[in-house]
C-alpha cells in the first residue's frame, strides 16, 4: 500500500470528545474513555467494585480531610488526545475543586484502578500512559485474586518499581504520607 492509498486515521481530541457529548452523539450515560485519541467502551461496574472504590474513597476522605482531593471516577486531563477516568484520583488540593478546568497530571498525588474484568485494560493500556504523563503512585488492585500492585517511579510508559504488598500489610501512599490502610480490611464485608 502507497502512502496516497494508505487508510487515514483520525484521533479525538479532548475538546472533540466533550463536544460530541455536548451535542448527545455520546449519550450521558454512556461509558466511555477517551485513551491516546480513541474511545474505548468501559465495562459495566459490579457491585463489589463501586463498593470498593467507595469505601477507598471514604477512607481516603476521612484519613486526608483538606489535604488533598479526593475524587472517584472523574476525568484527568493528561494531554490534548488522553482524558482517562480512573476509578479514584487523590490531586492537590485547589481552591476552586477543579471547576475551572480538569486535573493534570501535574495535581495528581495518587491514582487508583479498581479491575475486575478490567484487569488487562487497565494494566496494558492506562498504566503506560500514567507512567507516560509521570503520575507518581498507581494503584491496581485486581478484585479476582485480591491483589494490589503498586506502581512508583515512572519513566517513559513504565514504572521501574512495582511492589505487591502482602495480605496482612499496612500500605501508605508516597506522596500522602498521613493515610495509612489496612490492606486486608479493604475486603472484608
Amino acid at each position: 500500500m502507497t502512502p496516497s492509498t494508505a487508510i487515514q486515521h483520525h484521533l479525538l481530541s479532548v475538546s472533540d470528545y466533550y463536544r460530541m457529548a455536548e451535542v448527545n452523539i455520546l449519550a450521558e450515560d454512556e461509558h466511555v474513555e477517551l485513551i491516546n485519541g480513541e474511545l474505548f467502551d468501559m465495562a459495566p461496574i459490579g457491585s463489589f467494585h463501586a463498593g470498593l472504590v467507595t469505601r477507598l474513597s471514604r477512607l481516603l476522605i476521612n484519613q486526608l480531610g483538606e489535604l488533598a482531593i479526593v475524587t472517584v471516577q472523574n476525568p484527568l486531563y493528561l494531554a490534548e488526545f488522553s482524558a482517562p477516568e480512573p476509578d479514584i484520583a487523590v490531586l492537590k488540593p485547589r481552591a476552586d475543586d477543579y471547576m475551572q478546568s480538569l486535573p493534570t497530571a501535574q495535581d495528581v498525588l495518587l491514582l487508583i484502578e479498581v479491575a475486575d474484568t478490567s484487569l488487562h485494560y487497565d494494566r496494558n493500556i492506562k498504566l503506560p500512559l500514567y507512567a507516560k504523563y509521570q503520575i507518581p503512585e498507581v494503584w491496581l488492585i485486581d478484585v479476582k485474586e485480591k491483589r494490589l500492585d503498586i506502581y512508583q517511579q515512572p519513566d517513559n510508559d513504565y514504572y521501574h518499581l512495582h511492589l505487591r504488598p502482602k495480605a496482612k500489610a499496612e500500605i501508605k501512599p508516597l506522596l500522602v504520607a498521613s493515610v495509612s490502610l489496612d490492606w486486608q480490611a479493604l475486603f472484608s464485608y
